[in-house]
């Protein structure tokens, strides 16, 4: 059967006369067939065009098909080209020294014409696919960047806007304005807790984010991040406080360490009673790891909740101790980036008793 758009092939081979009737039958499927004499000859024809799939002999005078492969995976343009061997070697040895380099394959001489083309049309399938794939991640890449952009410059204004409606609201001694002005403003904070959280998720997922790990005190990180939700823990009239010693030097990414623990603290506040408590601590374990928890004394969480917190694909969502509303994907994310900076989390609780919530950070460089 021809092929919608005509497909190239490069032949790699210094016996051209036993390819001739391959050759043949390639062409009469659709496929265009270029020739290379030799690794050299090959490797420069891929400076000028590429071709969607290469076969290549491992037998050949000068550069062995082994070595043409490895520097063809060396080419930025063509490491992607699957790679074909055409080899009269059966040892398993040959087989996996060539996958390792970056075959996808292999053909064993004497052909059969019609394993070949059904080989070829496997791999250019896969290929093809790849690069649907690959448009598909870009066009979304771009769409993700889009809404960020301009959905962060909507919410910046509406937050700035809710706060000056309370103040008026305060200066009119208005209840009811004051009543509404709050409840727009938790649902404003809200909607652009979730778009971070989805706009950072979705990083994770392309694989977008960068991991730089660098030397922090974390008694430093924890008290900025306390700082950063003492207002709010005031208005629950929570006592958001912690215990960690100087001495505790961790080895991660800062940016992911904030965002975990911001997002813990976060979920501690909207679980824990008015008049409730949160601790954070750290300490080392003799595993060459810090532990860093977040515990608290509020509603806690039903067995069946615990076995779904970090699943993207059984979301476990409720409301707060004053209706605040959950994204339902903070600890989902908190998991994508606790193992990206080459730890974990877990969590223990009870309902009616309180949650802890601990994660792993690194303590010496060379174990990361």
């Amino acid at each position: 059967m021809l092929q919608d758009a005509q497909e190239t092939i490069l032949i790699v081979d210094d016996n051209l006369v036993n390819l001739r009737v391959m050759i043949q039958h390639l062409a009469e499927a659709g496929y265009e067939t270029r020739i290379a004499q030799d690794g050299h000859e090959a490797i420069e024809q891929l400076k000028i065009a590429l071709p969607d799939i290469i076969l290549l002999d491992i037998m050949m005078p000068g550069i062995d098909g082994f070595e043409t492969c490895a520097k063809i995976k060396e080419i930025p343009s063509a490491k992607n080209i699957p790679v074909i061997f055409m080899t009269a070697l059966s040892e398993t040895e040959h087989k996996v020294k060539g996958l390792k380099l970056g075959a996808v394959d292999y053909i064993t001489k004497p052909f059969q014409q019609e394993e070949v083309l059904a080989r070829i049309n496997t791999h250019l399938t896969i290929r093809r696919q790849q690069e649907a794939l690959h448009h598909l991640n870009a066009t979304k890449d771009r769409f993700f960047s889009i809404i960020a952009h301009d959905l962060r410059g909507v919410f910046n204004p509406m937050m700035i806007s809710t706060d000056m409606m309370i103040k008026i609201a305060n200066q009119e001694e208005s209840p009811k304005m004051i009543k509404f002005a709050t409840a727009l403003k938790k649902s404003t904070h809200n909607a652009y807790e979730l778009l971070e959280n989805l706009l950072t998720w979705s990083r994770c997922q392309r694989g977008n984010i960068t991991v730089s790990i660098e030397k922090m005190e974390i008694q430093k990180v924890i008290e900025s991040n306390i700082n950063l939700f003492a207002e709010k823990a005031s208005q629950k009239d929570i006592d958001l406080s912690h215990s960690i010693t100087h001495d505790i030097f961790v080895y991660a990414d800062r940016n992911i360490t904030d965002t975990i623990l911001r997002n813990l603290i976060a979920n501690a506040l909207k679980f824990t009673n008015l008049g409730g408590h949160i601790f954070v601590s750290a300490e080392k374990t003799q595993e060459h790891v810090a532990h860093i928890s977040v515990q608290d004394d509020g509603t806690g969480i039903d067995p069946e909740g615990l076995e779904s917190l970090f699943k993207i694909d059984s979301k476990y969502k409720k409301k707060g101790t004053a209706n605040e509303q959950g994204t339902g994907l903070g600890l989902i994310l908190c998991k994508e980036l606790a193992l990206k900076n080459h730890g974990d989390i877990w969590v223990s609780s009870e309902p009616d008793q309180g949650s802890t919530f601990t994660f792993s950070l690194g303590v010496d460089p060379n174990r990361i």
